[in-house]
Parts: structure tokens; C-alpha cells; sequence
């Protein structure tokens, strides 16, 4: 009997399923992305700009109210769908979402003065790098291999 000897207090890796990793970068995603959005109340005069109707340019109406929802809907439905969805839908759909969230998280800086360059750079950075990891998680998402591989590769060999 053979056995791997470990050092002593050495801790163990556990194994963390894709769905969780996903998961937990959509939560840490999420929670980014709505406190740039309360942060940015602190800015001088963004209260001012709300109360006069005005956000980044854009009239705060329905229209904007229901697309600034939808933008933090679709991450937030992300976390769950990233555990229930079965697995070749759910790669697809982090792969797709998370593209698609790259343009709309650098969109953030336009037209912020160099004032906020370190917050807006900062938080973009950030959000960057949860899409890049959810990208790569999903990009490297484990396969199964067939049963019937290894009989294939002897048959080959023969």
C-alpha cells in the first residue's frame, strides 16, 4: 500500500464545482457593479444632475429606469443561472453575457473628468478582471471523456 505523504498541517484543496466558481464571480460582479453606481451618488453636483432628470446625458425617464435595471438584472439572474442551467447551455450563456458586459462596464468612464480617473479606473479594472475570469472558467469548462475513447484509440493503434 502506497500513500502520498503531505506536510504536516498541510491544507487540502477542495473541489470546487465550475457552477459555484461562476457563481461566486457573477455575486463579486454584482455587488461591484451596484456600488459604483452608490458610490458615484458622492460625486459633486450627481445628486443635483438626478434631481434635475439627468444621468451620464440621459434623461432619467422609463426608458432609462428600465434599461439601468436590466443591466444589473442580467448579472444578478447570472448567479442563479450559472448553478441551474445544465452545463453546455450554461457555458454558452456565461461565454455570451460576459462578452457583452465588457463594452458596458468600460462604457462607465465616458465622459467622467480625469477627477475620477483612479474610481472609475479602479472599478472597471476590477470588473474587467471578474469578466476575464468568467470568460476563462467558462472557455476551460472540464469535459467528460466518452467511455468508448479508449477503445477507439486501441482500435486505431491495431
Amino acid at each position: 500500500m502506497t500513500r502520498t505523504t503531505r506536510p504536516a498541517g498541510a491544507l487540502q484543496e477542495p473541489h470546487i464545482p465550475i457552477q459555484a466558481k461562476l457563481a461566486a464571480a457573477w455575486t463579486s460582479f454584482m455587488f461591484l457593479y451596484i456600488y459604483v453606481d452608490y458610490l458615484a451618488l458622492y460625486k459633486p453636483g450627481f445628486i443635483d444632475d438626478i434631481r434635475a432628470g439627468i444621468v451620464h446625458e440621459f434623461d432619467t425617464g422609463p426608458t432609462f429606469v428600465a434599461l439601468a435595471l436590466t443591466l444589473v438584472a442580467i448579472p444578478l439572474l447570472m448567479i442563479m443561472l450559472s448553478v441551474t442551467l445544465p452545463a453546455r447551455v450554461n457555458r454558452a450563456t456565461n461565454l455570451v453575457v460576459a462578452t457583452l458586459y465588457i463594452p458596458v462596464s468600460a462604457y462607465n468612464a465616458a465622459g467622467e473628468t480625469w477627477t475620477y480617473v483612479y474610481f472609475y479606473g479602479l472599478s472597471i479594472g476590477l470588473e474587467l478582471l471578474l469578466l476575464a475570469f468568467i470568460l476563462r472558467a467558462a472557455w476551460t469548462w472540464p469535459r467528460t471523456v466518452r467511455a468508448t475513447a479508449g477503445r477507439d484509440l486501441a482500435q486505431a493503434r491495431v
